[in-house]
């Protein structure tokens, strides 16, 4: 299709590249980010892009009330707000300087993604849900089987516990006792995920990719996300596999619209190694972070068919859907190396000779400059999948790894 902004979009956000999963020479578009040398190289002076230099790194809030934003908004003509993820506060910060926030409320973003109120919400689509009860920690009793244990707010990992012993489960109990908790059954298998566009009344789903979670020594947290695969579900899945995700995904979309939703959201869902079935495990109210590469890879497929992220503006500034899907991908992968060393930063050598080493042997990569335990350092985007089971890199995998490991001393 011949894609095209009818009205301006701004986007907010603390990670540019977020916000790349639409060309940034797209009439109509504008990007407010953060200042780093590596994103500085990426924009390579264009004007529709706004980078913010200051002694830290500004979260959305910020960056969204900083004067060389309002300066920015100002001086374009009925301007419309895009965040990554919308919160309340964020809905406040825009009523006050009377921008047009374009993302779903925050309301419904976290009666849907929180574990407690999620379930409520679910209603008949509770079937998808692996067996489970949610019940005030201290009432908790061991049955001899491990289990998840979830707090009502979770986010890539946190929040979420394997819970595999009385011992463990008493320590929790002790140190939030009155606090509510949903259990679910431990399902062994491997994770799969998807994005989805609600577009007006309809649901366009996404490419299935297997999510890479845990991987040491990319991650020290058994449940982080630290990655994307589109190529190793075509191996894994059978044909009824497949539909019955999509038709997963489509119930939770036409679910979303009775709720007012529009743009993207992702479900995670884990196939059962014993059995083959599919269980829902998280809704992401939100637009995923593997969006990006995902539009990215469509963009390269097909350059004039519909790529995700340009399915989710279109929703929000409420253009016409005519019967349009989106792109099918059935390869490329990305991973994340997290900080694992607190406070540590990259220096600007290791930087550019770990750009020029991935560059040269083919693959993209983006810099961050995140020093928090567990936050983004580097994420590594291939043209091919790079698992050869759920557990293994394959060669290309392995090829990352070693590239990625020794600049960073990991």
């Amino acid at each position: 299709m011949n894609f095209s902004l009818t009205k301006p979009v701004v986007y907010v956000v603390r990670d540019l590249e977020r916000a790349l999963g639409l060309s940034v020479a797209t009439k109509g578009y504008y990007i407010i980010s953060n200042y780093t040398a590596f994103a500085n190289s990426l924009v390579n002076g264009r004007k529709n892009i706004l980078l913010l230099k200051e002694n830290e790194l500004l979260d959305t809030r910020d960056l969204l009330s900083h004067p060389k934003t309002r300066k920015f908004i100002g001086d374009l003509k009925n301007p419309n707000i895009l965040v990554f993820k919308n919160t309340t506060r964020l809905e406040k910060l825009c009523g006050k300087y009377k921008y047009n926030l374009l993302n779903p409320s925050a309301e419904t973003s976290t009666m849907v993604e929180e574990k407690i109120t999620q379930v409520e919400w679910l209603e008949g689509l509770k079937k998808y849900l692996p067996s489970h009860e949610i019940k005030i920690a201290k009432d908790l009793k061991w049955s001899g089987d491990r289990f998840i244990l979830q707090f009502n707010h979770a986010h890539t990992g946190n929040g979420t516990i394997l819970v595999e012993d009385k011992k463990q489960l008493q320590a929790i109990q002790k140190d939030f006792p009155d606090r509510p908790v949903r259990v679910t059954k431990y399902v062994d298998g491997i994770m799969l995920t998807n994005n989805n566009v609600v577009w007006g009344e309809k649901v366009l789903c996404g490419n299935i990719n297997v999510q890479i979670t845990g991987f040491l020594p990319f991650t020290t947290r058994p449940f982080a996300t630290v990655g994307n695969d589109w190529s190793f579900p075509h191996k894994l899945l059978n044909a009824k596999q497949k539909t019955e995700y999509i038709k997963m995904a489509k119930a939770i979309g036409e679910k979303l619209v009775q709720s007012n939703w529009k743009g993207l959201f992702g479900i995670d869902v884990m196939l059962e190694k014993k059995t083959g079935k599919l269980f829902l495990i998280e809704i992401n109210a939100r637009q995923p972070a593997s969006t990006s590469f995902e539009s990215i890879l469509q963009q390269k497929i097909n350059k004039t068919g519909l790529t995700t992220f340009q399915a989710h503006i279109l929703a929000l500034i409420g253009q016409k859907n005519v019967d349009n899907k989106l792109t099918v991908i059935k390869d490329g992968a990305q991973i994340t190396q997290k900080v694992l060393l607190e406070n540590s930063k990259i220096s600007n050598n290791d930087a550019n000779k770990l750009v020029e080493q991935l560059h040269k042997n083919k693959f993209d990569v983006f810099v961050y400059d995140n020093t928090e335990f567990e936050s983004d350092l580097v994420r590594v985007q291939s043209a091919n999948g790079i698992l050869q089971d759920e557990n293994t890199l394959n060669k290309i995998g392995e090829k990352i790894k070693d590239l990625v490991q020794p600049i960073l001393k990991i």
